[in-house]
């Protein structure tokens, strides 16, 4: 059996991408006309919320997933990934130097590189391969007759579970845990951090600031041009 090669580990949206290619792929299909124009009044109130600083990031992105999952079925599924391909074209670049920079360390030291996130898988390949990944694990949509999207999540029950992505990727891809690195920005990242050697707790937001403090994670904090460790 061929060695195996160490892990690294990395959410994208808020972690590597400087927002979220959910959130920018809904804008793009709703300014297409793909979603209706009002679909963004089911979310607008999430988020000037959180523009405030009065609300939770965590309410607003929901609120714009619930307009996914509304709005997608029976949507053609070359609709979604020619607005994907648009968003990536227009913003692949605007992501956070200090993750950027850890991934080109880590393509050099031939680490696997895995993308786990909870945005549209079909963005995230075209996001994730021009950042050096290896994979990327997604949440993906059934598409049933004619290309048409039924609305349906397949695999709903392991998408949702980071831990289990990451185990069912080392063993397919022949990968090891020993020395392995995971990234992650909230509280949904805390299953795989816990599994690898190295946890990086990345610009966290406050549930996941408190558990890296009481487990000692390392904290990293890039604001402009600076990075903290904490």
């Amino acid at each position: 059996m061929s060695k195996k090669r160490k892990v690294a580990v990395f959410d994208v949206d808020g972690t590597i991408f400087r927002s979220s290619l959910l959130i920018e792929l809904v804008d793009r299909l709703i300014e297409e006309s793909v979603f209706p124009k009002s679909a963004h009044r089911e979310y607008g109130k999430e988020y000037e919320k959180w523009l405030n600083r009065e609300g939770d990031y965590q309410e607003y992105i929901l609120a714009v997933v619930r307009v996914f999952n509304t709005y997608l079925k029976g949507v053609h599924y070359g609709a979604l990934a020619d607005a994907a391909e648009v968003v990536v074209e227009e913003q692949w670049k605007r992501v956070y130097r200090y993750t950027r920079d850890l991934l080109k360390d880590l393509k050099k030291k031939d680490y696997f590189l895995l993308a786990v996130s909870h945005s549209p898988k079909t963005v995230l390949d075209k996001f994730c391969p021009r950042m050096g990944f290896d994979k990327a694990y997604g949440v993906v949509y059934e598409i049933g007759p004619q290309e048409l999207f039924t609305g349906t999540i397949v695999e709903e029950h392991l998408i949702f579970n980071k831990a289990s992505i990451l185990k069912r990727a080392a063993e397919k891809e022949n990968l090891t845990l020993e020395g392995s690195i995971g990234v992650g920005d909230t509280e949904t990242d805390i299953s795989f951090l816990e599994e690898v050697a190295e946890p990086i707790c990345f610009n966290p937001n406050a549930k996941l600031y408190t558990y890296a403090k009481r487990m000692k994670w390392k904290v990293v904090v890039e604001r402009k041009d600076v990075i903290y460790e904490l």
